[in-house]
């Protein structure tokens, strides 16, 4: 044990020093000429920037930083993203189109990709992790070292596969580092940086939030002092609402919860008065929180939808622009190297992978709709590589399904407000408060009395109105007990809050036609007049209106909601009854800016990619009048038995046809009979009557 100590206390004392080197050096070439024209510009912005990291490292590292006023962390905050918002991003090595003008076209995308990975390093400095600064500060160096001798070789540049190789190997030679110390922070709940802060500052004072390295705008403080201004047994409604979700999807699918000792807490900072009685209410469960943050690393798996806790976006626009950056290393070798050394760290912490119980999830809604622009200079997988990537989701899904266990785990997703949803915002953070917490009874009777219609029919079909072109005809699975066996399930306020839908997993040869929607937004992203068509139950075809280019369009499609697949399947078809929830969007004006988690409840939604039994179609689940869930699978999820690589996809998208652009949705015999459920807009089945209340008042 003491031979142990030592050796990791070397390896500490040996990032020390090659910190220091680094910082020494890197301190030097901010003042220099080496490098000379436009290149010398760049390296020497980049040093100054890296400059700012350290001196907030070791503002971190002494306790000044806990120590200064609010004024200076927000000037601090403010100074380390500047470069990169709205106003300042035209002139900023981060947007790969100025680094192209200046830098030219090939070495702009490479040096753009290096400004982009450095960024990352602000989240490492506040966290104290020298090694994760170390290991990129002498990236930086290394590129700088290969211009310079380029420079007194006459050349203007180094060879720009010199280059790519050098970050090539750099993303190799490292991920096994990333790999393992990712999954201990999504497992291990000691080693969890922001419970830290959550637990143990005075939430009053708001200048806790700067504490995390995230960008904070006022959006995130009015957040945390709204919070501060509810009455405790408010915000305590609100966790309980959120934790017993939570416990409540173990109940109702036979898993045991008290088989896991960890739960992952994902949510937008600003929540923290809530997110410290939920992590109080989840003790009580025998649940200690892993709270991760979202990575901006592609060491760390960085992606535009945010995996993890996170501040403000400063600009999403420069997060779409570097989407696709693993375009420069992503090969065959890389991508088995990175599911090797998942591997191993799952081998590591198989014991801990076990006790995850999965993730509670706090989402938010309010900000301003994000239409990206495409850009001609921004790195692009090729197609080579899309399939790479798609192949290398797939199996890392199925190895991470073999150590956390889709049958024995959970989830739950809650969503709030947030003040850029205008100027009635406390109204709305108070309705979002009651719709969270309906009588979930009332709508599982009324949602039972749906059942019983649907599960009389062959097949379900859904046309829309007033500009929606969709026409669809939807196969259900045969019931062979119709007495012990339903195809829909009935669900209320427990993974998935609010109340309200009833979904099914459906047939996919039978289930054709178009689905459509004028205007929708998915993950965060608008999608105008988007179309896609279903042969057999399969995607055969898609587009969107966004841009002039008819290529653009499909590309935005099958890179955002078919995730670069071929083709998805339609995982889930579901009617949404949370007429409540559509009202109070048309009466605040904010349709455009709900979660799809809300949204999804205010009308019928269809979800391409993997139904939503994935990895536990073996698990039996029961409605509240005891029949048991029949439709948990599919054709293509049914390859699980046979070759689990073509089962499933790792992605699941809904997709909501509002009640107002729904002209007809109706339950079909073979025999003909016909079963109206929805006529335009409005409940008509008997016993459902109720649900449009909400509607005529």
């Amino acid at each position: 044990m003491e031979q142990e100590r030592d050796s990791v206390m070397d390896i500490t004392e040996n990032v020390k020093e090659r910190y220091e080197l680094a910082k020494e050096r890197i301190l030097e070439i901010a003042g220099e000429d080496g490098i000379r024209g436009e290149y010398g510009v760049y390296f020497r912005e980049m040093a100054a920037f890296l400059g700012e990291i350290m001196d907030a490292y070791d503002d971190a590292a002494s306790g000044e930083l806990y120590e200064a006023p609010l004024e200076e962390l927000q000037k601090r905050n403010r100074s380390l993203y500047k470069d990169i918002l709205p106003e300042n991003y035209g002139g900023s090595y981060g947007n790969p189109s100025y680094a192209v003008k200046k830098l030219g076209d090939g070495y702009g995308q490479l040096l753009s990709f290096l400004y982009a990975e450095l960024r990352s390093l602000i989240a490492f400095a506040y966290e104290k992790d020298l090694l994760e600064m170390t290991i990129r500060m002498e990236l930086f160096l290394e590129l700088y070292s290969s211009f310079a001798c380029a420079g007194e070789e006459g050349k203007d540049a180094p060879d720009y596969e010199e280059i790519r190789e050098t970050i090539y190997w750099f993303v190799s030679d490292y991920s096994e580092l990333s790999a393992k110390k990712r999954l201990r922070e999504q497992l291990c709940p000691e080693e969890d940086f922001a419970l830290k802060i959550i637990r143990d500052s005075d939430l009053d004072d708001v200048r806790y939030l700067y504490y995390f390295g995230e960008y904070i705008t006022e959006e995130e403080l009015e957040t945390a002092r709204h919070l501060n201004g509810m009455k405790m047994e408010e915000i305590q409604r609100m966790a309980d609402t959120y934790t017993e979700g939570y416990r409540i999807g173990f109940e109702v699918c036979n898993k045991d919860i008290s088989k896991k000792k960890t739960v992952n807490i994902l949510y937008c900072l600003g929540f923290e008065r809530m997110i410290r009685a939920a992590v109080e209410n989840f003790a009580a469960m025998g649940l200690r929180p892993a709270i991760y943050r979202a990575r901006e690393s592609v060491l760390w798996g960085k992606s535009i939808r945010k995996n993890g806790y996170y501040g403000a976006a400063a600009n999403r626009q420069y997060e779409y622009d570097h989407k696709e950056d693993q375009a420069l290393y992503l090969d065959k070798q890389y991508t088995n190297r990175r599911l090797e050394v998942m591997k191993e760290a799952f081998e590591e912490l198989k014991e801990e992978a076990s006790l995850l119980g999965g993730p509670a999830v706090v989402e938010t809604f309010g900000e301003e709709p994000f239409v990206p622009e495409a850009k001609a200079d921004t790195l692009k997988l090729s197609e080579k590589q899309q399939k790479l990537e798609v192949a290398y989701m797939a199996d890392a899904g199925e190895m991470r399904n073999e150590y956390i266990k889709g049958e024995e785990r959970s989830f739950t997703i809650i969503a709030f407000p947030v003040p850029a949803i205008g100027e009635k915002y406390k109204e709305i953070f108070d309705e979002t408060v009651r719709i969270n917490t309906l009588d979930y009874n009332l709508y599982q009777k009324i949602q039972q009395t749906m059942i019983d219609a649907l599960d009389g029919a062959d097949h379900v079909t859904v046309k829309g109105m007033n500009g929606n072109r969709t026409n669809l005809r939807i196969k259900l699975h045969e019931l062979s007990d119709p007495n012990r066996e339903t195809n829909f399930e009935n669900c209320v306020a427990d993974v998935n809050i609010p109340v309200g839908e009833v979904f099914t997993s459906p047939l996919l040869k039978g289930t054709d036609g178009l689905l459509h929607v004028t205007r929708v937004f998915l993950n965060g992203l608008e999608y105008k007049d988007l179309e896609i068509n279903f042969t057999d139950g399969m995607i055969s075809g898609y587009r969107c209106g966004n841009f002039a280019s008819e290529e653009e369009n499909k590309k935005y499609v099958k890179d955002h909601v078919l995730f670069r697949h071929d083709t998805l399947p339609m995982g889930e078809f579901a009617i949404g009854t949370n007429t409540a929830a559509y009202v109070m969007a048309k009466k605040y004006g904010i349709g455009d800016k709900l979660p799809i988690l809300i949204a999804e409840k205010m009308g019928p939604h269809f979800a391409v990619g993997d139904t939503c039994y994935s990895h536990e179609e073996e698990l039996v689940t029961y409605n509240p009048d005891g029949k048991a869930m029949a439709a948990k699978e599919n054709e293509v999820s049914a390859l699980r038995r046979t070759d689990r690589g073509k089962a499933y996809f790792n992605c699941h998208t809904d997709i909501t046809i509002p009640y107002d652009e729904l002209g007809e949705l109706a339950a079909e015999g073979k025999d003909g009979k016909r079963e109206i459920i929805i006529k335009e807009g409005r409940f008509v089945l008997k016993g459902c009557e109720a649900l449009n209340l909400p509607l005529e008042e």
